[in-house]
């Protein structure tokens, strides 16, 4: 079962779209966080890795055995301009694991293969 979603997708992309333009401000941009988490959660649907975009927000996505207690195996923390860059396309995760501006631990937290977002690409 998909997470719910709590932003409106036309809301959520017309965040997207002003943080690409470099409009964005902090609540804007923190409106485009959640909606791309929610569109991560939507198209890897799952419980085996913990994503974290502190201070805006954080999903449980991808396929696989479902954590519920205590600090989870699998987990990807990076900060707010690193992902709204990966769930773009402006940035890959290539670049960013090299760069160190993600940690990412356990066997399934490589989030390449879902990146970037359809919803989170320039239109």
């Amino acid at each position: 079962m998909p997470a719910r979603r709590r932003t409106d997708p036309v809301v959520g992309r017309a965040a997207v779209a002003a943080w690409l333009a470099g409009d964005a401000d902090r609540r804007t941009t923190t409106t485009a966080v959640r909606f791309t988490l929610e569109e991560l959660a939507a198209v890897a649907p799952g419980n085996a890795v913990e994503v974290r975009v502190p201070p805006a927000g954080a999903v449980q996505a991808v396929p696989g055995p479902r954590h519920t207690r205590g600090t989870p195996p699998n987990v990807v923390e990076t900060d707010v301009e690193t992902w709204l860059g990966l769930a773009t396309g402006r940035r890959t995760w290539a670049e960013v694991a090299g760069e160190g501006r993600v940690r990412a631990s356990g066997e399934r937290a490589d989030l390449s293969a879902w990146l970037p977002l359809q919803a989170a690409r320039p239109r």
